[in-house]
């Protein structure tokens, strides 16, 4: 995997086809930005729910999936990246819709705050853009995933029986997974598990800022997740002054996979909405 401390190249995958000019435009694109340790691919059956009427962009963020590796977590620069990438392609005819998950829901406020050209109208799933007050989680599952011995790994199979002791939940564990690669010769992380794991403090700490935007947004919570609460909804709404907030009856963390029907169904009302 190659390293870009300046410049990350990034993997995207365009799902459905664009609408022409006159029938929708840039108003029915959509980007998805995933979250920690994840990949753009996540949101492929959401994506495709939603077609026909809009198009998707899955992004890889920097340190993920296909994208480049960088030396450090950087919000504003990923955010930067993103928004370039997009002014070349999928936003070139006007502003997109922008759908961002935890670590990816503050990139997609980071973006929209530093363009707000680019963006018609934002959805920020299960994050606040305050400091994280307990990454514990995280910490606890990419330290468990730091644990497997590569070297001495037969198969993904025997990965997953190795893990079981530390994250129980065999969901949890397959999600993680898809980032384990054979590459002929032995096992890697396509993920930058180092990295992400010793800059853990930097993407709970990063709080979001800039000029107010001033476009819906939608502000989706996970019934039973933390990491929305009270103590953040005045910044949410000092920066996003059209902020309207759901919450996903059952859903954790997770809320796109957890429940799909809820978080399509509102996503297509509120992207659809006059």
């Amino acid at each position: 995997m190659s390293v870009a401390a300046e410049s990350p190249s990034i993997h995207t995958t365009p799902v459905g086809a664009a609408p022409e000019a006159g029938f929708g435009g840039a108003s029915r694109r959509i980007v998805f930005l995933h979250g920690l340790f994840g990949q753009g691919k996540n949101f492929t059956s959401i994506a495709k729910a939603l077609q026909p009427a809009f198009a998707s962009l899955l992004v890889d963020l920097p340190n993920h999936g296909r994208s480049d590796w960088t030396t450090q977590v950087d919000f504003e620069r990923m955010a930067d990246t993103v928004a370039q990438q997009l002014r070349r392609g999928f936003a070139a005819d006007g502003p997109v819709h922008l759908v961002g998950h935890s670590m990816g829901g503050k990139v997609a406020m980071a973006l929209t705050l530093r363009h707000p050209d680019l963006i018609d109208r934002l959805v920020v799933v299960d994050i606040a853009p305050i400091a994280s007050a307990d990454m514990g989680e995280f910490r606890h599952l990419l330290g468990a995933l730091a644990t497997l011995d590569l070297t001495d790994l037969p198969s993904r199979t025997e990965a997953d029986a190795r893990l079981t002791e530390l994250i129980p939940n065999r969901a949890t564990r397959g999600f993680l997974l898809q980032n384990l690669r054979s590459d002929g010769d032995g096992w890697r992380w396509q993920a930058n598990l180092d990295l992400l794991l010793r800059d853990l403090p930097v993407i709970g700490d990063y709080v979001p800022s800039g000029d107010p935007f001033d476009r819906p947004v939608l502000w989706v919570a996970g019934e039973r997740s933390r990491y929305i609460g009270p103590e953040s909804e005045p910044t949410m709404r000092a920066l996003f002054p059209r902020t309207v907030l759901v919450t996903v009856k059952g859903a954790g963390h997770w809320v796109h996979s957890e429940k799909p029907e809820a978080f399509v169904s509102a996503l297509r009302t509120f992207l659809s909405a006059e």
